[in-house]
Parts: structure tokens; C-alpha cells; sequence
């Protein structure tokens, strides 16, 4: 890994800087995202991509095929993250075909799966199938899988639209750590995309995941992509509270840094700079580092669209492979690509999007020297506590319980539970709801919310409050 770190990611990470000056042709990336497919059985709030194919269906059909995707990922070459995105990767049956044809021709490090857990049993299968072929042909290839964890019981399962969401999450989880035994190459994590529908509720979410004893557990803050069809729902968390919620993450990475090794240890640190970003970029709206989008990462949409990321989407395609043979070289050297670069580099876009920032962070003389600080500052108390002379940990996260201070308290405390808000609402669904940031001691516990339904059984998997009709089932 060091070795592929310092003869091919080093010279790429020159070339980038080189690139974005003009001085130099743009290397391949070392980050690749492909959308699989727009299907979706879930009905989140955060996004409407679920509701492309009820209307229309007809572009189901442009959604490459396996055939089309070899193709494309042999034109590209080897990159070192691959990542799958959605709709729900696992509505694609030809799935474990995919990943093979990424790890053949991209060769991948990492190759990373989102899922909302909404199909444990073909989840685990169609992991199964990947694994049993990583096993002989990618052995050294790591396997992440990061199921979604938006909220708790009935609150996960209103934030994500299915009753039911939360049993599956955690029998996902289960079904996937049981398989860590056969094959340790597998990493099993959950995600909160912390948006104002859960801010409010963090400490309980994170408490919730800790106990699940997960590989990594992550956080974004909630954003208004193209992709994901959301712009201006009003999803994404003031800065004031996003910096205090924030805080238990911050602490436990801080923790884990002082028993983490190797890339570890670097993934970690810029974990926390990542955490600064978004702190900070809430509160400016603007590049907080020189962005390389379009340069070190490339998202590819269902349908062939190049993009320089999901948060610019169709609106900045860089061009579609099927117009040039499949050849991502054409499109990647094209006149659009420098045009959209050009935009970027002029700083007429700003986002938190995670694995570009991180990409940026390594890029950024100032933020790797923000990364090497918070290294040497776990390893010094990491020392001290191996001497008897520090204790391990001064900012050791604690359960919710015994926070100093609560998280966000919605505004009328008599306010019903979103399940219940809706149906008073006529079904009509709702997102981006408000919440004023309101410390309070942590004796203070608000009453149970009134008329909460009970969880509905895994085998429901009934939508909420009835939404449009579309793809449930798996495909």
C-alpha cells in the first residue's frame, strides 16, 4: 500500500496541482464514483432521486449495461477508491458483476457500497457473491459497506419514508458482521447524514450506532445535490448547530486516533480537518480549500454522464461516454472538462461533499499540516497515558446522558412526532422542518411524544403516509 502510495498516488497528486494551473494534462482520477442505478425502494426526505422512475420510466432503459460499464472502466484505467452510488446499488442483481469488472480494470484499493438496509437477505447475498469473488481474483482489495443510519426506531424510518427501515438496518448489520469472520478484507459501517430533520437527536443516534460495535462510523452534513434532485429543501443544518453536534464525533475520532496505525491513522486525522471544513463552511459558503473536482474525482451517473461531481450533477457534465465509444479519455481531456475546471478553480461553486474534500484536504499544503498537528497531538497523549502520566483521552466522548450540554430542542415542546405531523398534514410530506438551538441541562428529558406508532414488523416494509407508487420490491 505505501508503495502504490508513493510511486503512483504521489506523482497523481502533483499532476493535479500541475493540471489545475494549466501546466500539465490531467491525470486519471483517484477517486471514481458510479451511480449503478436511479432505482430506489426508499422515500427519503433528503432526496427525490426515488421519484425518477415512477415518472419516468422510459430512461430506465439508458442506464448502461454490464457490457458498456467493462468497457468504460477499461478505458479508464487503474484509480484507488471505487466508489458505488445510488438510488439502491442493491436493486441492480447484475451488482457483483460490476464490482468485478471495477477491480479488473480499475484496480482498485477500496471499493466502497452505500445500502439503506432495506433487503438484508439480498444484501448479504449479492455480498456473499462479491466477496467469494474478491477472495481469489482481488484479495488485497478492502470491501466497505455502509449501511444509512438517519435517526432511531421511528425516527430513522420517517427520515428514510419506510416503516419498518430500522429492524432491517439492524439486521443488515448483523447479517454483515457475520460475515467479517470468513472474509476480514469485509469493513462494516454505518452513516449519518446529518440534516435539520435529526440534528436535533444526534447524541441518541450516535449512542445507538457505538453500540452496534461497527468498523467506522461516519457523519455528512446534509446537502442540496443535483443528483439527488433536493435543491432548495432546506435540508442542511445552521452552522451554530451543526458545530455542536458535531463535537461527540469529533471526540471519539480523537480517540480512536491513539490506538490507529498506518493509513488509519491518516484517514482519522483528516476526518477531524473534514469536520473543520464543513464547521467553517457553513458559516462562509465558499471554497474553504482549492477544490479539485473534475481533477482527482469523477462521479459517472446511470446514464453515461461525466460529472465533476454530485453536487454539480447534469448541470456541469463534463459529456456522456456513449457519445464517444465508451472512451472516458475523450471526455476527460474534452473542452467541457476545462470549461467546468475553469468554473471550479474561479471558486463559482462551494460544497462539503465528503470524499472531494478529502481529496482536497490531501492536496492542501495548509490542511496536511492541520492533519500532522492532530497525529503527533494523539500520539503524544497516546504516550503520556502508556507512561501513567495523561490520562488517555481528555475529550472522550460520554453517553447523552451525561453531556454538559443537550442537543437541539425543537421550538414548542408539545410539538407531535413527524409520523403524526404528517398524517394531521393530509399525507403530504415534509422535510427541512426548524429547530431553534435551545441548550438545556441534561436532567431536563421532554415527555414521550403522543399518538408515536409502534415499530412495524421487518416483513411490512410499508412506505409512510402513502407515498407516489414506484419500484418496492427488489429487482
Amino acid at each position: 500500500m505505501l508503495k502504490r502510495l508513493a510511486t503512483e498516488i504521489a506523482p497523481r497528486m502533483m499532476g493535479y496541482k500541475l493540471a489545475r494551473r494549466g501546466l500539465a494534462p490531467v491525470p486519471a482520477p483517484i477517486n471514481l464514483t458510479y451511480s449503478v442505478t436511479n432505482k430506489c425502494n426508499s422515500r427519503c426526505r433528503s432526496c427525490d432521486i426515488w421519484k425518477i422512475y415512477p415518472a419516468e420510466k422510459e430512461k430506465l432503459a439508458d442506464e448502461l449495461t454490464l457490457d458498456q460499464i467493462e468497457r468504460l472502466f477499461a478505458s479508464i484505467g487503474p484509480v484507488y477508491f471505487f466508489n458505488i452510488s445510488g438510488g439502491e446499488p442493491f436493486l441492480r442483481a447484475d451488482l457483483p458483476q460490476i464490482i468485478a469488472a471495477g477491480c479488473k480494470h480499475l484496480k482498485p484499493k477500496v471499493v466502497h457500497i452505500p445500502t439503506n438496509a432495506l433487503m438484508p437477505a439480498r444484501i448479504e447475498a449479492l455480498t456473499v457473491e462479491i466477496l467469494a469473488w474478491m477472495e481469489i481474483h482481488a484479495p488485497k482489495v478492502t470491501l466497505t459497506l455502509k449501511p444509512s443510519m438517519d435517526g432511531v426506531g421511528d425516527d430513522h424510518d420517517w427520515v428514510r419514508g419506510v416503516a419498518g427501515n430500522y429492524s432491517k438496518l439492524m439486521d443488515t448489520v448483523e447479517r454483515l458482521k457475520a460475515l467479517q469472520a470468513r472474509w476480514p478484507n469485509l469493513k462494516v459501517g454505518v452513516g449519518t447524514v446529518i440534516s435539520t430533520m435529526n440534528i436535533h437527536k444526534l447524541p441518541g443516534i450516535i449512542d445507538a450506532a457505538t453500540q452496534l460495535n461497527v468498523d467506522t462510523y461516519i457523519s455528512e452534513v446534509a446537502e442540496e445535490r443535483a443528483e439527488m434532485r433536493n435543491v432548495a429543501s432546506d435540508i442542511t443544518p445552521p452552522q451554530h448547530a451543526y458545530a455542536e453536534a458535531i463535537r461527540p464525533f469529533i471526540a471519539a475520532t480523537m480517540l480512536r486516533l491513539e490506538k490507529a496505525g498506518g493509513m488509519e491513522l491518516l484517514t482519522q486525522a483528516m476526518r477531524v480537518v473534514y469536520y473543520d471544513v464543513t464547521t467553517r463552511w457553513l458559516a462562509e459558503r465558499r471554497q474553504i480549500l482549492p477544490c479539485y473536482a473534475g481533477l482527482s474525482n469523477v462521479h459517472i451517473s446511470p446514464y453515461g454522464e461525466v460529472w465533476p461531481c454530485a453536487i454539480l450533477g447534469d448541470a456541469s457534465s463534463l459529456g456522456n461516454v456513449k457519445d464517444v465509444g465508451l472512451d472516458f479519455w475523450k471526455i476527460w481531456h474534452g473542452p467541457a472538462a476545462m470549461k467546468v475546471r475553469a468554473s471550479i478553480k474561479r471558486g463559482e461553486c462551494d460544497c462539503p461533499l465528503a470524499n472531494q474534500n478529502y481529496a482536497n484536504i490531501l492536496l492542501s499544503p495548509s490542511a496536511m499540516s492541520q492533519v500532522g498537528q492532530i497525529i503527533a497531538q494523539s500520539r503524544g497523549r497516546a504516550l503520556l497515558a502508556r507512561l501513567g502520566l495523561a490520562p488517555a483521552s481528555p475529550a472522550s466522548p460520554s453517553p447523552a446522558s451525561q453531556r454538559p450540554t443537550a442537543p437541539l430542542e425543537r421550538r414548542d415542546q408539545g410539538e407531535d412526532h413527524p409520523f403524526d405531523l404528517e398524517a394531521a398534514n393530509g399525507g403530504r410530506r415534509q422535510r427541512g422542518l426548524k429547530y431553534a438551538y435551545t441548550p438545556r441541562t441534561p436532567s431536563t428529558t421532554p415527555p414521550p411524544m403522543a399518538g408515536v406508532e409502534p415499530e412495524a414488523p421487518q416483513s411490512a416494509g410499508r412506505p409512510v403516509a402513502s407515498p407516489p407508487p414506484g419500484p418496492q420490491g427488489e429487482a
